[in-house]
């Protein structure tokens, strides 16, 4: 046991393993300013997001395992009952935002995560952070949110005021579906309409199209607020291109229509290849060397050794999103992959405005 115990303390204080116990919820209610409740009532919770104790918090370690001083056989007991089935009392918890502290019931919380169980029951009571910090402002943007709608889906957005501009979505598509149905539509059954035709869809497009890759610190949830509010909110002038208005259409419920008679193995690409010519001046010595590093280089599909004002000529192929013009792109390509090369003295890019190809008739 002692050295087990050395073993732990020696890796701690060289970074590995785990931090020695779980986190104190009294540390975490001054930080947070947490002082003023309000009763959630009982309902499952996921055992991932329980992450300290109230008063306990030295009997485990970080993973809520039980300390070795503890009472093993009541532990023991409570992993047999778990095991076999057997319903036991809601666990009492404290919550700050999204991390969840045991005030009763430690035992049971690190049995059922032993066990490899999910979630547990649990009565709760929710501290509310008083620092009026971004983080703070937008969990209870967003749990506004899901207490208006009823949405049983997580949507993380990293802007204030954007809950609202779904929930103006939302109001506007239960008008649309009011308008041909005899009956009054609630907001919750409304809102999972618009999750599942026009949110999810639209979504899964983006996420598709890579898009993600150019918006570092950004979430899905953001981009669709971006597009959709750029796309269908009349007025609403955008920087990106104008292809996309091939792809999704500028009514929210046009484009609600055209999802739902398409499968999501058939949703349009967000991504796009676009062609251009480059010709290229350089010095003479270089010229075999340069097409050699040009020709290495994927987006390059031909490169030619000709005669006249310009030494060589580059034909490119470029894939590009819909949010970015086919002048950035190429322009970028241009400068960081082609003018780089040692020799290259300058560049002239011609993009086609209309190709005419004869398929079949390629080179022997």
């Amino acid at each position: 046991m002692i050295k087990q115990l050395l073993h732990s303390v020696k890796a701690v204080l060289q970074g590995r393993g785990d931090p020695p116990t779980v986190k104190s919820f009294k540390d975490d209610q001054q930080k947070e300013s947490a002082f003023e409740t309000i009763d959630r009532g009982i309902k499952r919770v996921s055992l991932d997001q329980i992450v300290g104790s109230v008063g306990r918090y030295k009997d485990f370690d970080s993973r809520f395992r039980p300390r070795q001083h503890m009472n093993s056989e009541r532990y023991r007991k409570i992993k047999q009952a778990l095991r076999d089935g057997r319903a036991l009392s809601p666990v009492k918890l404290y919550q700050i935002k999204d991390e969840f502290y045991a005030l009763d019931g430690n035992h049971r919380i690190a049995a059922a995560k032993e066990l490899g169980h999910s979630d547990i029951r649990a009565s709760i009571v929710e501290f509310i952070a008083g620092k009026r910090t971004i983080e703070n402002i937008l969990y209870y943007q967003r749990e506004s949110f899901v207490k208006k709608t009823g949405l049983p889906y997580s949507i993380t957005l990293t802007e204030v005021g954007q809950y609202d501009y779904l929930l103006h979505q939302i109001a506007a598509h239960r008008h649309h579906l009011e308008a041909s149905s005899p009956e009054a539509i609630d907001i919750e059954n409304t809102a999972l309409d618009w999750y599942e035709t026009i949110y999810r869809p639209l979504l899964s497009i983006i996420r598709n199209g890579n898009l993600i890759q150019l918006f570092p610190n950004r979430t899905l949830d953001d981009l669709y607020a971006y597009i959709s509010y750029h796309q269908w909110e009349a007025g609403k002038k955008r920087k990106y291109g104008i292809g996309i208005d091939r792809l999704i259409p500028n009514d929210m419920e046009a484009f609600r229509e055209k999802m739902m008679n398409t499968s999501e193995g058939n949703y349009p690409e967000m991504l796009r290849e676009i062609t251009a010519f480059v010709l290229m001046k350089v010095t003479g010595k270089s010229e075999n060397a340069i097409m050699n590093r040009l020709f290495a280089l994927k987006e390059v599909r031909e490169v030619h050794s000709i005669h006249g004002e310009a030494d060589i000529l580059v034909k490119v192929v470029l894939t590009r999103d819909l949010l970015s013009s086919d002048a950035e792109i190429i322009a970028d390509f241009v400068h960081d992959q082609m003018r780089q090369i040692q020799g290259v003295l300058s560049t002239q890019t011609l993009i086609p405005g209309r190709s005419m190809i004869r398929e079949g008739e390629g080179d022997s």
